[in-house]
């Protein structure tokens, strides 16, 4: 199954088959996909059954056209990974983790997969783009092991973890260059983890304004998906909803030769095999 937010709808839970996007939220009793999640296996069967008869009514809508909001709203945690792979590793000269490097974006930094990306004016100058597969969690998690911590995730999506690296680097940790609004854009679909297959075998890509910038796959991850997953929940509990992006792989604007970096006018495509694209224009600072 593919759940969507639309945007601009006080219930914008829907669903995604194809070309054709239909409102859900009647028929399941749950706004969002945030109250679908905590609804728990039982109620992602029925929404799977309500999908089917709402994508073949006249509520149905072509998704071209559909304007998406990001596809979680309020998650109690949005944590990332930094370096965590190979070829990032690589580009950066930065030595390898040996444990999962964990940092936060906040809340107000979630984005939809066409809203602009800004920031104030004066504050930054080095705003940088990031590729990333993007797990939801599906269930409370505490002390997981790595062998089951992949039957916890509900979904994945794709993400970007738009970084203002002069923030990030004179900080000295990365939380306030990672959070800035708008700096965490998901989307455009949440794939159900069955549907999505292996987390370890998915091609990313990045392009700006139609150039390639990024181009890897998760096999390049140092520490996977239920390696991460377990890691965290040994620190602490995962809720349902919870959103964790997977670390970035080489590409990014700030380790080039010479560094690029976003300015207004920019677009950004963020895309994740079997996901979709993050199509996201640039306004720049305001």
């Amino acid at each position: 199954m593919r759940y969507a937010h639309i945007a601009e709808s006080e219930t914008p839970l829907a669903v995604i088959a194809g070309d054709t996007i239909a409102p859900l939220a009647e028929a399941t009793g749950h706004a969002t996909l945030d109250a679908l999640i905590v609804a728990g296996p039982e109620g992602w069967a029925l929404a799977a059954e309500a999908a089917a008869q709402a994508l073949d009514s006249a509520q149905a809508l072509p998704l071209e056209g559909t304007r998406l909001a990001a596809p979680i709203a309020a998650p109690s945690k949005i944590v990332a990974i930094g370096l965590n792979y190979m070829d990032h590793i690589r580009e950066t000269g930065l030595k390898e983790p040996q444990r999962p490097l964990v940092f936060a974006k906040f809340l107000n930094s979630l984005a939809g997969p066409e809203d602009e990306i800004w920031w104030p004016d004066g504050l930054t100058e080095k705003v940088d783009w990031e590729v990333e597969l993007t797990a939801i969690i599906g269930r409370r998690l505490r002390d997981v092991a790595v062998e089951d911590a992949l039957d916890g995730v509900f979904g994945y999506t794709a993400g970007n973890d738009i970084s203002a690296r002069d923030l990030q680097f004179s900080d000295e940790q990365w939380v306030r260059g990672k959070s800035l609004d708008s700096f965490c854009p998901l989307g455009p679909s949440v794939v159900t983890a069955d549907e999505f297959g292996d987390p370890q075998d998915k091609d990313l890509f990045l392009r700006v304004n139609g150039a390639d910038k990024q181009i890897s796959n998760t096999k390049e991850m140092i520490f996977g998906t239920a390696e991460i997953i377990s890691f965290l929940s040994h620190n602490f509990t995962l809720e349902p909803g919870d959103v964790i992006l997977t670390g970035t792989p080489w590409g990014c604007g700030g380790f080039a030769d010479p560094p690029e970096f976003l300015a207004g006018g920019d677009v950004v495509e963020a895309e994740v095999e079997g996901i979709g694209v993050l199509r996201n224009p640039v306004a720049g600072p305001r």
